[in-house]
């Protein structure tokens, strides 16, 4: 993979096992409720060779390649994880480390964890999962996990602002940014890196274009202010289509 992004940068995730991607070898038991159970990074607290491996792993490849390879570890939630995996990072000798943002907590505690990290990729399917204690899975449950819910945007913005006080980057990962609306809100909100299917590059590039970045802070602003993703998304079309 590396030797295809020459000179680029590649964000390497480190293993997200458990709840929904459930791998055997793991030998996990049976967990009530897997999302709020053993995955991401609290396999290394049961499994650590697993996360020196993976890191090893990491560090070999990059020095293969010519690849900027950045490492991020997944479902952060304390600053004693940050420190830790940071350090265990940092000893396999990676140069650039992160952390996703894809709890509550890991959002509340955004400036004190990017004193540990080099950035931040904000997750915003688990994001709001565990904000609004709705299965991303369940189809009943689908409204509350639209990512234009105003508190879930309030929180991104507390991650970008501290991002910002810190002057390190802050991206989202998943599919929220392929609504071209959506991602104007995210600019405004100060994510400068936007993930999303190569097939939506081409219309979030021409909606991000077609407006400023002062129209869209004004659409963030409205969009948090909003008391629903309904009113949101409404708001958010009226200020960026008024003529």
């Amino acid at each position: 993979m590396l030797s295809k992004f020459g000179g680029r940068r590649v964000a390497v995730r480190t293993l997200d096992a458990g709840s929904d991607k459930a791998l055997p070898f793991l030998g996990h038991a049976d967990e009530p409720n897997p999302a709020l159970g053993v995955r991401g990074i609290r396999t290394a607290a049961t499994y650590p060779q697993l996360l020196h491996d993976q890191l090893k792993a990491i560090k070999e490849a990059a020095e293969a390649e010519s690849a900027e390879v950045w490492v991020m570890a997944p479902m952060i939630s304390t600053v004693a994880e940050v420190r830790s995996f940071s350090q265990a990072a940092r000893e396999a000798g990676l140069p650039t480390i992160g952390i996703m943002i894809e709890t509550p907590a890991a959002a509340l505690q955004a400036e004190q964890a990017l004193t540990e990290v080099d950035f931040v990729s904000i997750g915003t399917n688990d994001l709001a999962q565990y904000t609004f204690a709705a299965d991303r899975d369940s189809a009943d449950l689908a409204s509350l996990n639209d990512p234009w819910q105003p508190a879930l945007l309030r929180l991104i913005g507390m991650v970008t602002s501290a991002a910002a006080g810190s002057g390190k980057p802050v991206g989202v990962c998943g599919e929220a940014a392929s609504d071209p609306l959506l991602a104007v809100v995210l600019a405004g909100l100060g994510i400068p890196s936007l993930s999303m299917a190569p097939t939506a590059l081409a219309t979030v590039g021409r909606g991000l274009a077609a407006v400023t970045l002062e129209d869209c802070r004004r659409a963030a602003r409205a969009a948090c202010d909003a008391d629903s993703p309904a009113s949101a998304r409404r708001l958010v079309h009226e200020i960026l289509h008024a003529p």
